[in-house]
């Protein structure tokens, strides 16, 4: 492996909590070098200058929460590095051993990889069905995805997650970044503009991160309510890939499996799942046409909206 690629890692923050102290020794465990690490924090208050003493690669940069923004907030990061590598993560993304990130700089050997993205294992307390959603959309096999890939896989060819992904720093800044604004799915619109230039994602599933959620029926229509909205917003690269197919194939996939292991009864919370999932993204979709306080109601960030 090329040793010589310098790596920074990304990371917008909120609230950090003892996990993420942990995911900060852990990257700090790593068997290829950190340079920088580059953490936007949302709101100065919730900061412990214990972590930036513990660990001297740490650069800090406050903002207020009115000013995050899921695309800005990642530019931000994006241009203070100068890596040949940067990756993004979340701060609820724990690496599952030393190799996360030799393991992602490994894929960029293929000269036509311009992002690469680790697979997503579920945590102690993840549920039933989210489990399989973790197998699901993040199987034990890799794969490299470009244009050739788009009649079989569809939307899923740019199906890229921030959190845990590598970005080739050149390349991103040829091709103009991540949004300066964007509700949601900055990864995924970044992506799809790469394939869209010719270039390859890469799905490395030997680079794990332990990152699952429990969310309710409430919090998926929302996230899929910001979802669609990102979508709507970018038709140039997802109206011809619509999402519609992919989650009804997770859907059929999901009830075949609980039936299989025993358990029909999930099918009941698989479906008042899918049904607000449906739901929000329908709505988001849509959204320009939504009234005023109905847009209140299904997002996570009215702000955005600049609704007053």
């Amino acid at each position: 492996m090329d040793r010589e690629k310098t790596v920074d890692v990304c990371i917008p923050v909120y609230k950090p909590d003892p996990e993420f102290a942990r995911m900060l020794q852990r990257l700090a465990e790593q068997d290829y070098p950190i340079r920088n690490l580059w953490i936007v924090n949302t709101e100065e208050k919730y900061w412990d200058t214990s972590f930036e003493k513990e660990y001297p690669p740490c650069h800090i940069m406050h903002i207020s929460r009115n000013e995050f923004n899921h695309g800005g907030t990642r530019r931000l990061m994006a241009e203070k590095s100068d890596a040949d590598l940067m990756l993004f993560m979340t701060q609820d993304a724990m690496p599952a051993d030393r190799k996360l990130i030799s393991t992602l700089v490994a894929a960029f050997e293929d000269p036509q990889v311009k992002a690469a993205y680790g697979r997503q294992l579920p945590r102690k307390d993840c549920r039933f069905l989210e489990t399989y959603t973790r197998h699901f959309n993040y199987p034990d096999q890799s794969r490299t995805k470009g244009q050739k890939d788009l009649p079989e896989l569809g939307i899923k060819t740019f199906f890229c997650s921030n959190v845990c992904a590598m970005y080739e720093k050149k390349t991103y800044l040829e091709l103009g970044g991540f949004p300066e604004r964007t509700l949601f799915n900055e990864d995924m619109i970044y992506a799809g503009g790469l394939v869209q230039a010719g270039y390859s994602i890469r799905y490395q599933a030997e680079a794990r991160v332990i990152h699952s959620h429990n969310f309710s029926d409430r919090q998926q229509f929302h996230r899929n309510f910001d979802l669609a909205v990102s979508q709507a917003e970018y038709p140039e690269i997802f109206q011809a890939y619509p999402s519609e197919g992919e989650g009804f194939r997770l859907v059929k996939a999901t009830a075949a499996y609980v039936c299989k292991k025993g358990k029909p009864w999930l099918v009941v919370p698989l479906f008042t799942s899918s049904v607000s999932k449906y739901a929000g993204y329908f709505l988001g979709k849509r959204y320009r046409k939504l009234p005023g306080w109905l847009l209140k109601r299904c997002t996570t960030d009215p702000g955005y909206f600049h609704l007053g």
